[in-house]
């Protein structure tokens, strides 16, 4: 780094106090415990919240799945369209629930009929990162920003979870003069998952505080 060093760690360590917290734990999933059910939930949420929506609609409608007790490949496969559409909507998600309600219904078909609704054989087949990547585009929607969100958490599980920091971490990145992560969460002892989501969290703030000027 070329800036003060030892500001910068102190800094992020500040940050990550306030922002640090993984959208997976805020929403009650053990990712760490490595359970195919919660990695499924994982996925879920990190589709819904990849759309241009905000977070709180995103995680809303995740816990009206969680309520129902969809959050699984066969439950999620099996449900009818118009029932997806109608939790999309009961969720505020309304702008995307068509499109969105196809979307489950393709990838989360995929992942009950090619591998028996477990994401972890998926990551089994996976050769390295970049395969683990290639192969969770399991339908059409299922982009770099879905893959982004779901492997930055997963890095708890899967050791081949390594995605690239999307623009908006590497907005943050720039501004605290970061320019490897996984080397900077390496060297200073920093947790890279909470590293990570503090940065992406305050990009997301300057945003919206440089939109309301």
């Amino acid at each position: 780094m070329e800036r003060n060093e030892h500001t910068t760690e102190m800094n992020i360590r500040q940050l990550i106090q306030k922002y640090g917290k993984p959208y997976s734990e805020e929403l009650g999933i053990d990712i760490k415990s490595c359970r195919s059910e919660e990695i499924s939930k994982w996925f879920l949420a990190s589709i819904l919240f990849a759309a241009r929506i905000s977070e709180n609609i995103a995680k809303k409608t995740y816990r009206e799945f969680e309520n129902r007790g969809i959050t699984t490949a066969e439950k999620i496969s099996g449900t009818d369209w118009r029932d997806l559409v109608a939790i999309l909507d009961t969720g505020g998600y309304a702008r995307y629930d068509f499109k969105t309600a196809d979307k489950l219904l393709e990838v989360f078909g995929n992942i009950w009929k090619h591998y028996n609704g477990d994401l972890n054989k998926l990551y089994q087949e996976a050769k390295d990162s970049r395969d683990l990547e290639k192969k969770l585009k399991l339908g059409k929607g299922i982009g770099d920003v879905t893959i982004a969100i779901f492997l930055r958490d997963m890095r708890y599980c899967w050791e081949k979870a390594d995605s690239k920091p999307t623009s908006l971490v590497r907005e943050a990145m720039k501004n605290f003069g970061i320019k490897n992560l996984n080397y900077f969460a390496y060297k200073n002892s920093i947790d890279i998952v909470q590293l990570e989501t503090a940065l992406l969290r305050f990009s997301k703030n300057l945003r919206k505080r440089q939109a309301r000027t």
